[in-house]
């Protein structure tokens, strides 16, 4: 339970409703203890009450063992306006593209961080963007996906889908998948916007703020769940193709029993690696969904990364796991950054990095996790994954700070 006070959860429809007057009827009567405990963590989110989690570790002094430089640092607008999104940048056609959450979106160059081009909508954007053959993609807290020129930003088109996005628009063949908090998929057209089938799916009455980005592999489009299954649709058409549970509800209370797939799938060589929010990692295939192994030990929510072997995540305590990629079995696991709400880890040579909430990034060893070097970016959180490209380390913080950085 000490994992999940302090995460925010969303509730949906009538349960929140039904909720709150329980926690106010109840408390004081010695028999719901146990209720109350596991009902903390939503009245806390409603009503502003303590954050009982673990404090974050301080971060202490050590000697680095790699030299790092910002070589640029720019502001997008207002970033994710300290909100709880998914915009990450893309790179595409030698730049950067962000967005920040009041509409302005920007392409950079990558090299020395100079303005390519500005684009100001009246969107609030929540997800992306996603790269398209000559698009950029992008979906709105308006239920709203718009898309942008990558050559010049001028907005190309805009179509109304369900419900909010939370998750980064991916195009296939021409066509663009977006994912919506109520459990829709929709397919769109990538050129005209037109929608092409839209799947539906109901989503639990408690869950974790977020939704996981489909990935598309081969002709499927495979994504997880707020009920902690894994689904392939077909790309062309949205039909079922499999389904497979990765993560089995554990518990008495609506807290405990949460098995979000809020983390972005990933492929390697025909294999399937996701994480679950309380219900561990697992690989599956990608033809018929058949669960390869499964990890139960580690529940996280932000993402994976992996190198030639290894995958490497940040749990929901932040700390970072080194996994095979076989097995599911841990390699090693650092636990310095305990609380420090990690990022997704990037691996990349020899490395693996992750951003935190203060703004530092982080430089671990892929060898044993130890930390090489770290350097402040920002005063803000970053949320963001980083991304790497051709040795250089983008990240992205929430106040809008844009930064590339390089082991010298």
């Amino acid at each position: 339970m000490s994992q999940v006070k302090g995460e925010r959860l969303k509730v949906k429809g009538v349960f929140a409703f039904c909720l709150l007057p329980c926690i106010f009827l109840l408390t004081g009567c010695a028999a719901v203890d146990t209720f109350s405990e596991g009902v903390s963590g939503i009245s806390d989110y409603f009503l502003g009450g303590e954050d009982n989690a673990d404090p974050p570790s301080v971060l202490v002094e050590y000697a680095p063992e790699v030299k790092l430089e910002v070589i640029w640092k720019e502001s997008v607008g207002v970033g994710a306006d300290e909100q709880s999104l998914k915009l990450i940048p893309v790179i595409g056609s030698g730049k950067i593209i962000a967005a920040d959450r009041e509409g302005v979106v920007q392409a950079r160059s990558l090299t020395t961080g100079n303005l390519i081009w500005e684009t100001e909508t009246d969107a609030h954007f929540s997800g992306g963007p996603g790269l398209g053959a000559d698009s950029v993609i992008l979906g709105s807290s308006d239920a709203e996906v718009v898309a942008l020129n990558i050559e010049t930003g001028a907005v190309q088109w805009k179509t109304a889908v369900s419900s909010e996005v939370l998750s980064v628009p991916v195009i296939a063949n021409g066509i663009v998948i977006v994912r919506t908090t109520d459990g829709s998929v929709f397919a769109l057209d990538e050129k005209t916007g037109g929608k092409r089938w839209n799947y539906e799916r109901t989503v639990p009455a408690l869950s974790l703020r977020g939704t996981g980005s489909p990935i598309i592999v081969e002709d499927n489009v495979i994504g997880g769940y707020d009920n902690g299954k894994l689904m392939a649709l077909r790309l062309a058409d949205g039909k079922y193709v499999w389904e497979t549970t990765i993560a089995i509800p554990k518990g008495r209370s609506e807290i405990e029993r949460l098995v979000d797939l809020d983390v972005d799938p990933i492929v390697i060589n025909g294999v399937i690696y996701i994480a679950s929010y309380q219900g561990g990692i697992a690989a599956i295939s990608e033809l018929d969904g058949d669960i390869l192994w499964r990890n139960e030990t580690i529940s996280s929510h932000s993402g994976l990364s992996h190198d030639f072997r290894y995958l490497y995540l940040a749990d929901s305590e932040s700390h970072v796991w080194q996994l095979d990629q076989r097995s599911g079995a841990s390699l090693w696991k650092q636990k310095d950054l305990h609380q420090r709400r990690l990022t997704a880890p990037a691996a990349y040579e020899n490395y693996v990095v992750a951003g935190d909430f203060e703004g530092y990034v982080h430089w671990l060893s892929d060898t044993d996790g130890r930390q090489l070097g770290r350097v402040q970016v920002s005063d803000g959180a970053i949320d963001a994954q980083p991304i790497v490209a051709d040795n250089t380390v983008y990240v992205y913080a929430k106040d809008g700070t844009l930064a590339a950085i390089k082991v010298r």
